[in-house]
């Protein structure tokens, strides 16, 4: 019986060609929402330095363990494509074309499958054969320029702008929308180009029509939403935490002052001309209390004020807690599924998948007997070496 769980994707056959950063969090999504999510994984580790057993990116997931250099390893891939709805492979344009696996091949085994395609660049461009990393696609879409202070450099938001909102979830939704049209009448399969490049640019769409409008400046720290305006931003408290504020509406910009304690001494904050001195005055006064007490202050408040916390922090936060936005599952503190079903629930069913250890499992489910015929060698749960990304994240 197929390893799917309750969520809506349950009864979808996902194939994963093993890689590192967006591909896999997709995946993940993917079989977080029920599908049932095969990765390939290839001898000698994992290609991340971390442990197969924390790897949360491989939850709810199943492996076999395949040498795509061999013949038997491309003739078992193609054995998988023929029985998946979906493939989804992150290697640099071209690899997998090379490896036998590609879109024309799959496709031919399986005129219905979704074949999805993770790369930074894309698959054409004048960049599309180098290598990158996530802080090069935000940077040449205008994304990273957009952050951080006017009289500092960009801010590096982490690798979650780019690999994972402008890379994975484009890929998600990309390979659900063509599902549906290859499970329509007289629908096809058909290859899902998700570049992070592009991912990444379609999120800005809002502030260029800002800009085209004339509502938003082309530089950093001078616009509503990028601290530029005093009641938008992040302060330090007495203890060295931080605070959030998100004051914008005039209304809640009342209560936060009120709240505050500045009511009757700020300047008023359609006077552009005296922002600066209503910075100060905001910052002075955080200043006197830590991040505790303000948060205690603003608690349950309309002040749209809240206190900047840690990753260790979040998961014991009072609403998140209540919610169950994280869960603790083979003794790791991670991210529950989202978002969430009222008929068809998703759940954390399984730890990562250690590469390799399902191969029966696999083959016996899927009918698929040729993953029986090799046992590659390998470590399976042996860290490799980080290796050069290959123009993808």
């Amino acid at each position: 019986m197929t390893e799917s769980g309750n969520g809506p994707l349950s009864g979808v056959r996902v194939v994963e060609l093993a890689g590192i950063g967006p591909g896999p969090f997709a995946a993940m999504l993917l079989a977080d929402l029920g599908a049932d999510v095969v990765r390939v994984d290839r001898p000698g580790g994992p290609g991340l330095s971390i442990d197969p057993a924390y790897d949360v990116t491989n939850r709810n997931k199943r492996s076999v363990l395949v040498d795509l250099k061999t013949p038997d390893g491309v003739a078992q891939v193609l054995e998988l494509a023929e029985r998946a709805d979906v493939l989804v492979e992150g290697y640099r344009p071209g690899v997998a074309e090379r490896l036998g696996v590609g879109p024309e091949e799959c496709l031919a085994r399986n005129p219905r499958l979704v074949y999805g395609r993770m790369t930074g660049w894309g698959q054409q461009g004048p960049l599309a054969d180098t290598a990158g990393h996530d802080i090069g696609y935000i940077a040449i879409t205008g994304a990273l320029g957009m952050i951080g202070p006017p009289d500092g450099p960009p801010a590096i938001p982490a690798n979650l702008l780019g690999d994972f909102a402008g890379g994975s979830l484009y890929l998600v939704i990309g390979v659900l929308a063509a599902l549906h049209h290859a499970r329509a009448e007289g629908g096809a399969g058909q290859v899902v180009d998700a570049a992070i490049v592009d991912g990444t640019a379609h999120l800005t769409a809002m502030i260029h029509g800002m800009l085209a409008a004339g509502g938003w400046q082309d530089r950093r720290g001078a616009n509503l939403l990028d601290g530029g305006t005093p009641f938008y931003g992040t302060y330090e408290t007495a203890d060295g935490g931080y605070m959030a504020v998100g004051a914008l509406e005039k209304r809640f910009y009342g209560e936060f002052i009120r709240l505050l304690g500045i009511e009757d001494e700020a300047p008023g904050r359609d006077d552009l001309a005296a922002w600066n001195d209503l910075r100060t005055a905001i910052a002075a006064r955080f200043k006197t209390r830590t991040r505790d007490e303000w948060t205690a202050v603003f608690e349950e408040s309309d002040a749209c004020v809240a206190p900047v916390l840690s990753l260790r922090e979040a998961s014991q936060h009072p609403h998140l807690a209540a919610r169950g936005t994280f869960v603790d599952h083979d003794g790791i503190t991670q991210p529950a599924p989202a978002p969430r079903f009222s008929r068809t629930p998703a759940t954390v069913r399984r730890p990562p998948a250690r590469p390799g250890a399902d191969t029966e499992e696999i083959a016996r489910d899927w009918q698929a007997p040729g993953l029986l015929t090799t046992a590659p060698t390998g470590p399976p749960d042996t860290p490799a070496a980080v290796p050069r990304r290959a123009g993808q994240a």
